[in-house]
């Protein structure tokens, strides 16, 4: 909307730039000393320094390294923690992303497999994986046709460390969440549109449509299987917002924070 103002009309792209702030943005820009800008160029060279440290932190790419294959775990387990982390990585590179996926799984055959097929892109890779996957299942299956013997019927009174592991799930990064006058759901579709932040890359896939509960819908994540409200990273990042004063018209008249 500025730009049709007039790209080359800097005073008009001055005048307008002021009509589309709001909180903290609003705030800086009343504060300016009068005649310290003298550009369209200044002053979205000065925004953009002021607010540097406001920025949303999110993973680098680098941080797909760090995700491995445990020595107990599925191939479908894996591949969703590391579906879930690719979510919060901005433009990510298809190659960079099948590497680090590669790299991450544990030793085995199917590494091998993958070592000597050489799957170029995601959806050559995807298709090697769901053969995998099926044998995993078929074997858990047969596992569980087979009669127990009579250590195995022992042992099903003392619960092993494998069963005690907990399934891998999401951590709260805030002890206390502040309270808003809008609903979650709401105030995402809001900040989307209005571009504030920007949705997960690869938003709706990665899903095993026979599994999805569609009666469930993530504004954030744009897919079903999840409410906004119970989703944990779209819990998070309207926090850190709101702790940067940047949803201040959500928190008028709640002056007291819940729980996580």
């Amino acid at each position: 909307m500025i730009f049709f103002n007039g790209t080359n009309n800097e005073p008009i792209l001055c005048r307008s730039f002021p009509t589309y702030l709001d909180g903290a943005a609003l705030l800086w820009f009343s504060k300016l000393s009068t005649g310290s800008i003298s550009s369209f160029e200044d002053l979205a060279r000065s925004f953009i320094d002021y607010f540097a440290a406001s920025r949303i932190y999110v993973h680098g790419s680098d941080y797909l390294r760090t995700i491995k294959q445990g020595q107990h775990e599925s191939l479908k387990d894996y591949l969703t923690r590391f579906a879930e982390a690719t979510m919060e990585i901005p433009d990510l590179d298809p190659n960079v992303h099948l590497h680090a996926l590669k790299t991450g799984l544990r030793p085995g055959k199917f590494r091998e497999t993958i070592a000597i097929t050489k799957p170029k892109t995601l959806e050559e890779f995807q298709e090697r994986d769901a053969c995998q996957m099926e044998i995993e299942e078929l074997r858990e299956a047969q596992k569980s046709d087979k009669q127990p013997t009579r250590k195995e019927e022992e042992k099903a009174f003392k619960p092993s460390r494998r069963d005690q592991k907990k399934p891998f799930k999401l951590t709260p990064k805030f002890d206390t969440y502040t309270r808003f006058n809008t609903k979650r759901e709401n105030i995402i579709k809001e900040i989307l549109h209005a571009k504030i932040v920007k949705p997960p890359v690869r938003a709706g896939s990665y899903q095993d449509q026979r599994f999805v509960d569609r009666s469930k819908h993530c504004a954030f994540h744009q897919k079903y299987g999840h409410t906004t409200d119970e989703c944990v990273i779209a819990k998070d990042l309207l926090e850190r917002l709101a702790r940067q004063g940047l949803l201040d018209k959500y928190v008028k008249g709640w002056k007291n924070r819940e729980k996580k």
